[in-house]
């Protein structure tokens, strides 16, 4: 059998967090047993799906690098094919016309909720041997519902879950098409990953409760029942679902806030599975080592300070030409100009190891290009008449020397901290006061070389 998954997201928002670890575990288990990775733009709601959310999907996809094999596949450009679908249920008996009005199934739900009961279809309009049918409304659209076996049960073996067994009478007749024709969430997905020869269906586990109608909608139509896998939740730092509206859900939210999108994913890949005590790895090795026995049934927690470790973990290995290049907007995004000043390449080189993020690389980087105010509490500490009137001196020494790199620099510091009879720390941190703004730097010596002479000497006696 060929290993065929996908990752089926609703375009009703932007490309959700809990998506994307999804979309990672399908992607990889194809992977892992050379199979086909497929994308799938489930847009029936007309309602909420837009083409903006679907470009976001797109973006987000983009962005974390996760190529597809097939796709993306549009469920609106598929209409033909579920209305032939559910023709040939209703021919096989398998499906019916359902002609109750909206009062009349209210009444149905009302009257079983005063029993205690699970309110459902009473399958007024299901046809059964001997059983003779209301006469047909002139004024009622029909919806088409699915004829669910009545008696026995659904079991299917989940991969994450293990067993999992739901009696037929805990089914409705699901409705597979609207009044006006237009078919439904669940039919869809099975026409869809039956067409699509999915064989493995890995995704959240609110889709648990969906499984059990879709199944038997696969034995309708006859075709082969993909094996499922569903994941479980990932809860935020307080242990609560993650919320649009509270949490930073979306792909777009990491990419603004400075986050290398391999860290995400190495982040996210050990959201509810591992490896022994491995954390930091590369997608071939992800891939190479995923299992779904391995994936925890248990609900994950986001954590912060986790994903900027891992994220400060990138970032140190990172081509410094391409942490420039995110760095770069950042800045920009601050009004500041990187032409005339250091490459920004270099900057980056020396505060990679400093940073967990892009946004605090820029943050750092921007003294480099435009002196910072120090703070009253700096200026008090470190920038007295003594020291200003020592950074004169070491300016106008630092004028004569025949070379401006790091390690003359820190060699002529060395020599000017023992002519003044002072410590380190008494010129050290009312240079970077001065030069920078602030006094949490590289080496000092380091920043002088790359801010260059005439800019340092300018900043010094300004």
């Amino acid at each position: 059998m060929t290993v065929r998954t996908r990752f089926a997201p609703s375009p009703t928002g932007l490309l959700h967090i809990g998506g994307v670890r999804t979309a990672l575990f399908s992607w990889a288990y194809a992977k892992k047993h050379g199979g086909q990775f497929i994308l799938r733009i489930e847009d029936t709601d007309l309602e909420r799906s837009t083409p903006e959310s679907v470009a976001a999907i797109m973006d987000g996809m983009h962005w974390v690098n996760m190529g597809y094999d097939e796709g993306p596949f549009y469920q609106m450009q598929r209409m033909d094919r579920y209305k032939e679908v559910i023709q040939q249920l209703l021919d096989s008996g398998h499906a019916y016309y359902c002609y109750c009005s909206k009062d009349e199934l209210e009444a149905q739900r009302a009257a079983a909720e005063s029993r205690g009961e699970k309110p459902r279809y009473d399958r007024t309009w299901r046809p059964e041997a001997g059983k003779t049918l209301p006469a047909i409304p002139a004024d009622i659209k029909p919806v088409v519902r699915f004829k669910t076996p009545i008696g026995g049960s659904v079991v299917w073996e989940d991969q994450v879950k293990g067993r999992i067994e739901i009696s037929h009478n805990e089914l409705d007749d699901l409705i597979i098409a609207r009044p006006d024709g237009t078919p439904t969430y669940n039919f869809c997905v099975v026409v869809d990953d039956a067409d699509m020869r999915i064989s493995h269906v890995i995704r959240g586990d609110d889709h648990v409760n969906n499984t059990p109608r879709q199944i038997v909608i696969y034995e309708a139509m006859g075709v082969p029942v993909p094996v499922f896998a569903h994941l479980p939740m990932i809860n935020n730092d307080q242990g609560v679902k993650l919320s649009k509206r509270r949490d930073a859900v979306s792909v777009v939210d990491y990419d603004t806030q400075g986050f290398l999108p391999e860290a995400l994913l190495n982040y996210l890949a050990r959201l509810g599975w591992g490896h022994g005590d491995d954390e930091i790895f590369s997608l071939a090795q992800f891939v190479e080592w995923f299992d779904l026995k391995d994936v925890s049934g248990s609900p994950s927690r986001m954590d912060r300070d986790k994903l900027l470790w891992t994220n400060a973990q990138y970032i140190k290995a990172a081509d410094p030409a391409r942490l420039a290049a995110r760095v770069a907007g950042f800045l920009a995004d601050k009004g500041i100009a990187t032409e005339g000043g250091p490459a920004l390449a270099d900057v980056c080189a020396l505060l990679k190891d400093r940073c967990q993020t892009l946004v605090e690389m820029a943050d750092q980087a921007e003294y480099f290009y435009q002196p910072l105010t120090p703070t009253a509490e700096i200026v008090e500490k470190h920038l007295d008449p003594e020291s200003e009137e020592r950074l004169k001196v070491f300016a106008a020494e630092a004028a004569k020397l025949e070379s401006w790199d790091a390690a003359t620099i820190g060699a002529f510091i060395k020599e000017f901290v023992k002519a003044q009879g002072v410590k380190m720390p008494q010129v050290g941190m009312p240079l970077r006061a001065k030069v920078c703004g602030i006094t949490n730097t590289p080496s000092v010596d380091a920043v002088l070389a790359l801010i260059g002479r005439e800019e340092v000497l300018r900043r010094l006696t300004a």
